[in-house]
């Protein structure tokens, strides 16, 4: 009998016994299937009565070792058939060696059980590797295994890694139950990979995996850390409903599609580092500290849970993996952060930095007075230039707005007016519901001692108030009135242009009407009685000018027109004689103008004040 042993002279001679079958000069090495012993062939080049002689000898809990062996469909069978348990009517196997195993049609090991070490490392799966409730016992290896098809639908796993193994068409873990720790260290999914409802009892391992589909790991269950660095996701991936115990780290991974978080629940602090077009934290709850880094995402955190302070921040520069290597990420456009909801959140943890609030929802958020913003977290802007309002040109002031408003103002105009409509579903909510978040949102600001920023949302505050339906007719009117004149003390070039006004048109009165025709001049009289001589000084009525009106506008009429009306607005008299229409002219231009200008002062502090 001619054994063929391995020969480190000749590349690509296996470290086992092998076959050698097929061996020509150009292939010297021929099969590589692993000697069945006493024979000196594999078992796929066994005689049929060889092969049958080694099969009877075979009992449920064997070991086997089959290292580089093509296995077809009905061999496969066949083998697995004589390890069958009469007591459970499943195969049962003991320590498994199928390296470098060649599966030309089904693999199927369904319900199987592996008591010792199953080692699958490079085997090649042409087609359906099915893994049915399955149980490894051991510590198993599917290490740079190539799978077609890959079922391993509620098998249950002692310790086992897939590193470096390559999913061509599907690989389906439904419902697996991973003991122990598990690897799939830089493995590659071309295609959907699914892990629903699986369970990971000890850590799992997922750096450099690339998944170029979707993931799925709805509903599982990691007890202990779960590593994902340098992950590649190449669609969504789904991790709604799952459990994450002790997770310390969740990334830095790289998303293409939107990373889902919704119903996760995070048992510990977490640091999570993510590059993705979209996140997606709906009811999510954070039972410890967490920190959200991340590049180019549009956050929905609708109704999360936080018990604790949680930050969600615009990560600047690309992430750093193992190594301190930059972590290479699609091109998803820009990378600053959008968060687009916070309803239902108890703001009251919660710190934003460098995001992007321009499409925020911010009503029905919980104690949104105590939200943190830091760093750069700009709000959507009121259109720009000149619009259509109605029958009228309007030009709305610069400031931040609620996209609430934007909402609201576009539903009442045909046109829009510039203002973004609500997206296809999202409700209207009327001014009535959107004051309150205003007055949250200033407080929030004034609490950090960010003035100027607060202003805005007091304007936004006061706007709503005054369109809505539940306050007396005559404090609206007070409203437009204060709008109109000063937009709520809050536009100093609108109460300057007012006064302005008011300032020239009552130079203009004071010409016309106010100031008499010439001035008064003293008179005195007196009378002697003896010694005595008692005088008397009067100061003749004005008298109100006549003639032409364009005779009054005169530079001396208005030179002290001016005088009068200057004085009147630092709330000093000019002491100028004035007719009877000037003296009241100069009363309510002490009232009404120092008002204008104290609105303006007001506005320009506001504005600066620190």
């Amino acid at each position: 009998m001619t054994v063929t042993t391995p020969d480190a002279a000749t590349p690509g001679v296996p470290p086992w016994p092998h076959c050698g079958q097929g061996a020509t000069s150009d292939e010297p090495v021929g099969c590589r299937g692993r000697q069945v012993e006493p024979y000196a062939e594999c078992l796929a080049h066994l005689s049929d009565t060889d092969r049958s002689a080694y099969l009877a000898g075979l009992q449920p809990g064997a070991d086997l070792d089959h290292r580089g062996t093509r296995f077809s469909e009905a061999l496969l069978s066949e083998l697995l058939g004589a390890l069958v348990n009469s007591a459970t009517n499943r195969p049962h196997l003991g320590n498994v060696r199928f390296d470098e195993v060649d599966f030309d049609g089904r693999a199927e090991f369904n319900e199987a059980t592996f008591d010792g070490v199953a080692d699958f490392k490079s085997a090649v799966f042409h087609s359906i590797a099915s893994f049915h409730l399955a149980k490894f016992n051991g510590l198993t290896r599917f290490d740079r295994a190539t799978f077609d098809v890959a079922w391993f639908i509620g098998a249950a796993f002692n310790g086992v890694e897939f590193d470096g193994a390559t999913f061509s068409l599907a690989a389906r873990f439904d419902g697996a139950k991973f003991g122990r720790e598990v690897s799939f260290d830089t493995a590659t999914f071309n295609s959907k990979a699914r892990f629903n409802h699986a369970t990971f009892s000890g850590n799992a391992n997922f750096l450099r995996v690339r998944v170029r589909r979707d993931a799925e790991f709805c509903g599982v269950t990691f007890s202990r850390d779960v590593r994902l660095d340098s992950a590649k996701f190449g669609s969504d991936v789904d991790f709604a409903g799952a459990v994450l115990e002790r997770a310390s780290q969740v990334g830095p991974l790289v998303c293409s599609g939107t990373l889902d978080f919704t119903e996760v629940s995070f048992g510990s602090a977490v640091t999570i580092e993510v590059a993705a077009r979209r996140l997606q934290c709906r009811r999510t709850r954070w039972a410890s500290t967490a920190a959200l880094r991340m590049r180019y995402a549009t956050v929905d955190l609708s109704d999360a849970v936080m018990e604790y302070p949680v930050s969600v921040s615009t990560h600047p520069h690309l992430f750093l993996t193992v190594g301190n290597r930059e972590l290479q990420e699609f091109d998803l456009g820009d990378p600053r952060v959008r968060v687009v909801s916070l309803r239902g959140v108890d703001a009251a943890h919660l710190t934003l930095t460098d995001v992007d609030l321009t499409h925020c929802f911010f009503a029905g958020t919980i104690h949104l007075d105590q939200l943190r913003l830091e760093g750069r977290c700009p709000l959507a802007l009121a259109p720009p230039g000149m619009r259509r309002h109605g029958r009228w040109l309007v030009r709305w002031t610069r400031r931040w707005t609620l996209a609430e408003e934007h909402h609201w103002r576009a539903s009442r105009s045909t046109a829009g007016g510039g203002w973004t409509p609500a997206p296809a579903g999202a409700e209207v909510l009327q001014p009535a519901a959107l004051a309150p978040v205003y007055r949250q949102l200033r407080k929030a600001f004034e609490d950090g001692k960010n003035e100027p920023g607060a202003a805005d949302f007091y304007y936004g505050e006061m706007e709503m108030r005054r369109h809505t339906d539940d306050i007396p007719w005559a404090e609206r009117r007070l409203l437009d009135l204060y709008w109109a004149v000063s937009g709520y003390g809050l536009r100093a070039s609108r109460a300057l242009g007012w006064l302005l006004a008011a300032m020239t048109a009552t130079v203009v009165a004071m010409m016309l009407w106010g100031l008499p025709k010439d001035d008064p001049k003293a008179e005195s009289t007196g009378t002697v009685d003896g010694l005595l001589i008692v005088m008397t000084t009067d100061t003749p009525d004005p008298v109100n000018p006549d003639g032409r009106y364009s005779e009054r506008l005169s530079t001396e009429r208005f030179e002290k027109s001016l005088r009068v009306v200057i004085n009147s607005v630092v709330f000093r008299s000019s002491g100028q004689e004035l007719t009877t229409a000037g003296t009241y002219i100069e009363m309510l231009s002490r009232i009404g103008e120092p008002v204008l200008l104290g609105l303006a002062v007001l506005a320009v502090r506001g504005r600066v004040k620190r």
